[in-house]
């Protein structure tokens, strides 16, 4: 297998990310769901500022990824669909994917602050991956490693490039 092939089954990957009902196709409702489900995890009500924030978030980030991915234009993103999109339209810019994900990130940490500091603690970013379905090792080892300071808070620069790098660079 060459380093093309290796690099679009890692995109591939991590299309079940954004899958949350497993459904084989990534649509709103996976967007809506995975805002639901941290708001739950975190008491947040739906109507308060951070809860606006998170689902308009979520709303965005849907409407920037069948922007480049939904090809077919039916509100569906397929495995097919976003390993085009991905590797064809974002590997050699991950800033546009960072971009697009960027206010569903800011929401998500604003959801998971829970101090009003600007910032999320490690912790808390942990049970946020837990929630959207990172498994228990490497959801704390994506926290850790998002403490680039070591000060026990992930800020929104340090998430969303490491989220971008994460979906669409072949780096870990």
């Amino acid at each position: 297998m060459d380093a093309e092939e290796l690099y679009q089954r890692r995109v591939a990957s991590r299309f079940a990310a954004f899958d949350q009902d497993g459904n084989g196709y990534i649509s709103r409702e996976d967007f809506t769901t995975a805002a639901t489900r941290l708001l739950d995890e975190f008491g947040t009500p739906f109507r308060s500022e951070k809860g606006q924030a998170l689902s308009g978030g979520a709303e965005a980030f849907w409407q920037g990824l069948a922007g480049i991915a939904d090809v077919d234009g039916d509100q569906r993103v397929t495995r097919d669909e976003f390993v085009s999109g991905a590797v064809k339209r974002l590997r050699d810019n991950p800033e546009r994917f960072a971009e697009i994900a960027r206010p569903f990130v800011r929401g998500l940490l604003a959801v998971a602050d829970q101090d009003g500091d600007g910032k999320a603690g490690t912790a808390e970013v942990e049970r946020a991956l837990l929630v959207l379905g990172v498994e228990s090792h490497t959801a704390a080892l994506v926290a850790e490693s998002l403490d680039v300071d070591r000060s026990g808070l992930v800020d929104e620069e340090e998430a969303v490039a490491a989220f971008a790098r994460y979906f669409v660079t072949q780096e870990p």
